[in-house]
């Protein structure tokens, strides 16, 4: 067990953001053990008070997060469990406390995965003062982390992710694992890891459009085939930087500029860029658009107009830009009223 004070993280923040669909929030039953291992490990500060982390976690894990969404204060208390490639993770947060149920061996993968070692406390401190919006944005997201994941799980989890709602994307995801996924037990019971590309590639196309991946299907399919193959190389892939890896992505079927961008924030962690999916959208015609002059904007074509917003306003942000736009999408999703 690795015990880790940590600022601008917050796990159902993370959880939340669209960018992790093997994260699970733990319900009460199953981690009030590891509250109690908690709470024997360490006291956790309430002011002047102590207060029993087993009783908080409890109490946060018995309102998990759902449609209302949760703000920076809201969302400290948590219980998550977390599947990347072979390994499972038990993690627990009472406010900046956080408890990664590991051995200190295993750990180094886990801060690696939770981008630990990245100050996130600059991004925040970076948006522009005379950007209102933005800053709600960052201060109601600022718990969260580009996390760093498996580049292949992420081609094939945003390629499923077109035209998905969250919930489609994480059952999809859970019934390819299980499937074609390598058998993994954790506590007695039984995960599986996402399939390989060897492993993903023994799918027939039947199989995968019973599956219910729609047209999403013939796009799998062939992706498997391009790496198996060697033509599309992911060796290759995370060795370029951002330009050429979006370049690269784009030339296989399936691929389009979006999901070359999810895949580039976060499977490669090129936290510069920044994909557009409709709630990114939104947002740059409601709030961005607005300040341009409409000569300028109207000579633009519209399917060019949110490229050129993004160019426009977020620019300043080189190199995390990919920052400010989760913590757009996460406001949106979660704080602004419908």
């Amino acid at each position: 067990m690795v015990i880790r004070e940590l600022r601008q993280f917050n796990l159902r923040q993370i959880a939340l953001s669209g960018q992790c669909f093997r994260m699970t929030e733990i319900p009460v039953e199953e981690i009030s053990g590891a509250a109690e291992e908690i709470s024997k490990a360490v006291a956790f500060p309430r002011g002047s008070e102590g207060f029993d982390a087993a009783e908080e976690i409890s109490k946060a894990a018995a309102c998990p997060g759902g449609s209302e969404g949760y703000g920076a204060a809201e969302a400290a208390h948590s219980a998550y469990r977390v599947i990347s490639g072979s390994r499972i993770l038990t993690v627990a947060q009472a406010g900046e406390t956080v408890t990664f149920f590991c051995g200190e061996e295993e750990f180094p993968y886990w801060e690696n995965y939770f981008d630990l070692q990245t100050d996130y406390g600059r991004f925040v401190e970076s948006v522009d003062g005379k950007d209102a919006y933005l800053q709600r944005a960052a201060a109601f997201g600022s718990g969260i982390r580009i996390l760093r994941q498996d580049v292949w799980e992420m081609i094939i989890t945003f390629v499923i992710s077109q035209q998905k709602t969250i919930p489609a994307i994480r059952s999809l995801v859970e019934g390819i694992s299980e499937r074609y996924g390598s058998r993994i037990t954790s506590g007695g019971n039984d995960f599986y890891a996402f399939p390989t590309p060897c492993q993903l590639s023994r799918a027939a196309l039947e199989e995968l459009q019973q599956l219910k991946l729609g047209y999403r299907a013939k796009y799998i399919y062939q992706i498997c085939r391009d790496v198996c193959s060697g033509a599309l190389d992911l060796e290759k892939l995370k060795s370029y930087d951002y330009p050429a890896a979006f370049a690269y992505l784009q030339q296989f079927y399936g691929i389009g500029g979006k999901v070359a961008n999810c895949v580039c924030l976060f499977g490669l962690h090129h936290i510069g860029a920044f994909p557009v999916d409709t709630w990114i959208h939104k947002v740059l015609m409601k709030e961005y658009a607005c300040r341009c002059r409409p000569s300028v904007l109207d000579r633009v074509p519209r399917t060019r107009q949110c490229d050129f917003l993004v160019k426009k306003f977020f620019s300043e942000y080189k190199g995390y830009a990919g920052v400010m736009q989760q913590y757009i999408f996460y406001y949106e999703r979660y704080a602004v009223p419908r």
